[in-house]
């Protein structure tokens, strides 16, 4: 699969476990892979047939406005779906870095995703609302 990579894109978003990390955004840095098949955009030489990096960046950059993450992991998650979900990408990979730690460089939490498994995973968000009503009803339903 061919790849596309935003290296180490800057971000400020709120992300910690206690209110005082979260109460302002925090520098950390995007490392995004996009997979998919350079095919067509090659022999065309054309944008428009693969992904436009730096509109996707810029989407990055706001991403973050008016949210607020506890975990580092949910965040990697949430960028990970909405980049599957806008872009063209068959595959995606998406690391947060932060620097929280001083004895460390950085902390980091890495995930990856592709479009047919984000599409056979969204029956499984019913479920446990179906479970939760069948345990209310008292088994029933």
């Amino acid at each position: 699969m061919d790849r596309i990579t935003i290296a180490d894109l800057e971000v400020s978003y709120h992300l910690g476990v206690p209110d005082a990390e979260r109460a302002r955004p925090q520098r950390l840095l995007l490392t995004v892979e996009l997979g998919l098949d350079f095919t067509a955009a090659a022999a065309a030489d054309d944008l428009t047939r693969t992904i436009d990096y730096f509109a996707l960046s810029r989407r990055l950059l706001a991403f973050g406005e008016g949210r607020s993450w506890k975990l580092i992991e949910k965040l990697a998650v949430d960028l990970a779906e909405f980049v599957i979900a806008e872009t063209p990408a068959e595959t995606v990979a998406v690391e947060v870095r932060k620097f929280i730690l001083p004895e460390t460089r950085h902390v980091s939490a890495r995930v990856e995703r592709r479009r047919d498994a984000a599409k056979k995973a969204a029956p499984a968000k019913v479920m446990p609302q179906r479970l939760d009503q069948h345990i209310r009803l008292g088994g029933r339903g």
